[in-house]
């Protein structure tokens, strides 16, 4: 994998592990956010209550239905959409990918608004026209005042400085699919896009923590690996101790014993995003078994959405899409336009020159990714 995208150079083998990954990234973070969406507001008293001693263990109904997902993984899908843009972008020499981001976290923002697709904006790209996105999913205040004008955040002005929650880190799982590029400059983009709606560095270093360790994962590296290259990393940024000391915590907790879910309380803390970072990490740790590892990240008094969403984004990045529960993807909501998007990124990653090169450009390509 290293070499391939390092060269450019693509065997059969390597691409057909790249797009597994790549299914697993995305498809596990939407499972894992569709198993923790029921029992996102409640405590674990209350968990047990409802679905009995064990807590939640299987799919249940949220918003109308089993399966669901929220707006994070709405979210994560247009930053897909965002990266190939940026790709296709490239062609025109107009490359700056947190602007292509902006945009396509913009065309989110108006599925929270409009009534459904503007089939007279072909500049949308097609994951504009999928009608179920228009669902709205519980989206953060910060994510709507964030995304809610032209004026795009950035390192010097973010958006939302006090913002410390863990929306911005969960959709910047794709980012470190971009297994081409260095980890530092996966790591900057990751960090520049969250500012675009949590600007306090709690909030904007763990999104570019969550990206590092995917990054990693996506390379073929082990998940321990990663979080050391993670934590390497962000020692070099300013304000980088509360999220390097949660991961720190979080490999400790390796060490003390049996998982329980109160110690995945201990780790979310004050649900910020370091902590829910540092609890789905160590979910991913403990519990190699993407079942036994989404379960453990859900059933807990905090942010079950987004923990369950970050902690399946690393099982699936690190064991491809075949080690996620065969009944549960079944269930789950807008399962094709994952796929979908999922293939066409792995295949925008391994062979975008043959797709929209100075050469040579695919109609249907540019028709579904347009440049404008």
């Amino acid at each position: 994998m290293g070499t391939a995208a390092a060269t450019g150079v693509w065997g059969r083998a390597e691409q057909q592990d790249f797009r597994s990954r790549v299914r697993g990234t995305l498809l596990g973070a939407a499972v894992g956010d569709a198993l923790g969406a029921p029992v996102d507001a409640l405590s674990l008293e209350e968990i047990r209550g409802a679905h009995g001693a064990e807590g939640l263990t299987d799919p249940a109904p949220a918003h109308g239905r089993r399966g669901a997902v929220t707006a994070v993984t709405q979210l994560t899908l247009f930053t897909v959409d965002g990266l190939i843009r940026a790709q296709v972008r490239r062609d025109t020499g107009a490359w700056h990918p947190p602007t292509d981001l902006h945009r396509a976290y913009r065309r989110w923002a108006a599925t929270q608004s409009d009534w459904g697709p503007d089939e007279r904006r072909k500049e949308d790209g097609w994951l504009a026209r999928e009608e179920w996105l228009y669902s709205r999913r519980d989206p953060s205040r910060a994510c709507l005042t964030g995304l809610g004008d032209d004026l795009m955040g950035t390192l010097d002005t973010p958006k939302n400085p006090d913002e410390r929650g863990a929306e911005a880190a969960v959709r910047s799982a794709p980012f470190g699919l971009l297994v081409g590029w260095e980890p530092q400059l996966v790591l900057q983009l990751a960090v520049e896009c969250a500012v675009q709606t949590h600007g306090h560095p709690t909030a904007y270093l763990a999104a570019g923590a969550h990206t590092v360790i995917v990054h990693g994962l996506a390379r073929g590296e082990s998940l321990d690996g990663a979080i050391q290259r993670c934590l390497a990393l962000l020692a070099t940024r300013p304000g980088h101790q509360p999220v390097t000391g949660a991961l720190r915590h979080a490999l400790g907790a390796v060490r003390q014993g049996m998982p329980t879910p109160a110690r995945v309380e201990e780790l979310v803390a004050d649900g910020t995003a370091e902590g829910v970072l540092a609890a789905a990490v160590y979910c991913a740790l403990v519990c190699e078994d993407i079942r036994h590892g989404l379960r453990l990240a859900v059933n807990h008094g905090g942010a079950s959405a987004a923990c369950g969403a970050l902690c399946g984004a690393l099982l699936g990045a690190l064991h491809g899409e075949t080690a996620l529960p065969p009944g549960w993807l079944t269930e789950l909501e807008g399962r094709p336009t994952v796929l979908e998007i999922a293939d066409d990124f792995a295949m925008e990653m391994t062979q975008g020159p043959a797709l929209h090169g100075p050469a040579l450009s695919s109609p249907g390509w540019l028709a579904r990714y347009p440049r404008a």
